[in-house]
């Protein structure tokens, strides 16, 4: 028997790094290295350390290679799929100038209009980017570091995402991929290079950003020595471009390619996102409308209160996660960090509805409701954009595939199945965005499609590890109560 090669994806995320060493042939997933990161800051601010990420990235890809059980030498190739939005700024020698500023921290809202409004509006925004900007989005936040940090805007030697510095780290290479650099704000989707004429908006010289690499896949350098021995790798693996995290999701699931829309993808996470394969460049301003790992297109959505927000809820009642009951007359909005979707970065937690019946268990089954219902709000417009009427029956049967922490959990998947209306699919694979990382590594490694690569290993598992829930009936009455209280609470904030 020949011996085994691997590939290692690594899922830097908002609260962890995870190392998933995967069998580059058969797609088995071998071990998950994991290490957790900090995220400081209060009032709207969400901030890290990127050296907090590397050393994490070290722990995690060690302690994986120790539990698979392989010899360090069967490791052929590394990919990092990334947290995405984040401003990291570096000095001349690739050392952060300050703490990054998270894809969730809100500081950035106010440079987010004004750039809109710069520009002339959403519509010239979505033709150029595919994306209007929002706090989230780079651009936003490189804005607000100029005006609020100009010292170090001005010292920036280097500006990079999250993912992009640790692919720096492991190659020595400043390289993106199109994925990711489609969601700072001044990469265009429509001609795949960064905007000159944005850049001028932001002042932000071109030779401060990282090279695109055609595709998530390419390989973008080797293993530096001081990057093996930091990992205890072998010096000259391939290391790929690697992606963000949603674009590497997608790849994980092996959509992309010929990829249709009849399976949309809803990820709950610290944020709650909906997404899909396709391979007509979006330009709704109800989305935003990124370019994907291999070349295609990802239009999504995102709404910044998801799993994180309704633990808070849980820890705050004394209960635990899963201790949820349906909400009843309660409604509870959780936008315990403002909201990006819809866009009120301002808000604020709403309650509204109490009884003296009302229970502990209530109240937790409403921040579910409040969460559940806002990025399925988000589907439907991710699904009008895409041209389908979401309440049409055969759109409505279509199964929505369950992915992130939440699909986990038993509170959530029945959340969101009874709010849907859906039949529902959860991947087998908790992992999907560290395999769809390690995909790209292997192509990187040894060549072809890793859109492809990641459905074939999929195929080898998903009749015995995948989970199929047939539909419930749709409960409407609570979709209409928490979609109610929703729009009233925004009208105001919206201008309505």
């Amino acid at each position: 028997m020949p011996p085994r090669t691997v590939v290692i994806g690594v899922d830097s995320s908002t609260q962890s790094t995870k190392a998933a060493v995967i069998d580059a042939v058969t797609g088995e997933l071998l071990a998950v290295g994991r290490a957790p990161h900090r995220v400081d800051g209060d009032a709207g601010a969400r901030e890290s350390d990127p050296e907090v990420w590397w050393r994490a990235l070290c722990e995690a890809v060690a302690t994986g290679v120790k539990e698979s059980g392989v010899p360090a030498s069967a490791v052929s190739g590394i990919a990092v799929a990334g947290q995405q939005h984040g401003l990291v700024v570096l000095d001349r020698s690739g050392r952060p100038l300050r703490p990054a500023l998270l894809w969730n921290d809100t500081r950035s809202a106010p440079q987010a209009a004004a750039l809109t409004a710069a520009l002339g509006g959403p519509d010239a925004w979505t033709a150029r980017t595919g994306s209007v900007p929002v706090a989230s989005l780079t651009a936003s936040k490189w804005q607000w570091l100029r005006e609020n940090d100009p010292a170090n805007a001005a010292a920036a030697e280097a500006v990079r995402l999250p993912h992009d510095f640790l692919t720096e780290r492991l190659a020595g290479t400043a390289a993106t991929d199109p994925g990711d650099a489609s969601g700072t704000g001044w990469y265009s989707t429509a001609t795949g290079t960064y905007d000159p004429e944005l850049l001028e908006l932001l002042g932000l010289d071109a030779a401060l950003l990282p090279e695109v690499a055609p595709t998530g896949a390419a390989r973008v350098g080797s293993l530096t020595p001081a990057a093996a021995e930091a990992l205890g790798l072998p010096g000259g693996i391939a290391v790929a471009a690697g992606t963000g995290d949603n674009m590497s999701a997608a790849v994980g699931l092996g959509l992309g390619g010929a990829g249709l829309l009849d399976h949309p993808v809803l990820s709950l996470g610290t944020s709650g996102t909906v997404f899909a394969a396709s391979r007509t460049r979006p330009t709704s301003t109800a989305l935003s409308g990124f370019a994907a790992a291999d070349g295609t297109y990802l239009p999504l959505a995102c709404t910044l209160n998801c799993t994180l927000a309704v633990d808070k809820v849980a820890a705050l009642l004394g209960l635990n996660r899963e201790d949820a009951a349906p909400g009843g007359a309660a409604v509870l909005l959780p936008y315990l960090d403002g909201e990006r979707t819809p866009d009120l970065p301002a808000a604020s937690g709403l309650l509204t509805g109490l009884r003296h019946d009302t229970t502990p268990q209530q109240l937790l089954g409403a921040a579910y409701e409040g969460a559940a219902v806002t990025v399925l709000r988000a589907m439907d417009e991710l699904l009008r954009a895409c041209g389908l009427d979401p309440d049409a029956p055969e759109v409505a049967a279509r199964p929505l595939r369950l992915i992130g922490g939440g699909a986990r959990g038993r509170a959530w998947v029945e959340t969101v199945r009874r709010l849907s209306g859906r039949p529902l699919i959860v991947p087998g694979s908790g992992e999907l965005v560290a395999v769809g990382a390690a995909a790209l590594a292997a192509s990187a490694a040894g060549g072809g499609d890793p859109v492809a690569l990641a459905a074939s290993w999929n195929e080898r598992t998903a009749e015995t590890s995948d989970r199929q829930l047939p539909c419930v009936e749709r409960d409407v009455e609570t979709w209409q109560r928490v979609t109610s209280v929703l729009e009233q609470a925004a009208a105001p904030l919206l201008g309505g």
